[in-house]
């Protein structure tokens, strides 16, 4: 239970860069956020790590095979049924082919200039710019 004595609800995301810096982003589907772009990652399975749920939620909604890294930051969101609490990991594609599925509409390799206009429009996750940005992790 968070503070506010809501359940925790444990998720995880990925911070995938490619060898030209771009950040791997989706389009999301489903609430929250859905028909906005975020990091690739979803809910931990009962039983499942954090790496094996990241690996798993990376490869149902991209197509890409990644090696999990360092653990890079926690947020807190608002969910239907509680507060999804977020661990976000770096990561490197090792594999497989781009494309869209699972709960993602649509997947793509952005860089800092197309990312900082899709802040500006409001097609990013609520402080998605600003978390990664404190973080240190935004795309080349």
């Amino acid at each position: 239970m968070n503070r506010g004595g809501k359940p925790m609800i444990r998720c995880v995301g990925a911070v995938v860069h490619d060898d030209s810096g771009r950040l791997l982003l989706i389009r999301r589907t489903r609430p929250p956020g859905a028909g906005l772009w975020s990091l690739p990652g979803g809910k931990v399975e009962s039983g499942e790590s954090d790496a094996a749920a990241v690996r798993r939620e990376v490869r149902e909604e991209t197509g890409l095979e990644i090696a999990v890294g360092a653990f890079v930051g926690r947020v807190e969101r608002p969910a239907p049924s509680g507060v999804f609490d977020i661990h976000d990991y770096a990561a490197v594609v090792t594999g497989g082919d781009l494309r869209a599925g699972d709960d993602a509409a649509e997947a793509g390799w952005f860089d800092l200039a197309t990312f900082t206009t899709m802040r500006t429009s409001g097609e990013l996750v609520d402080e998605l710019a600003e978390t990664l940005d404190g973080w240190g992790v935004l795309p080349r």
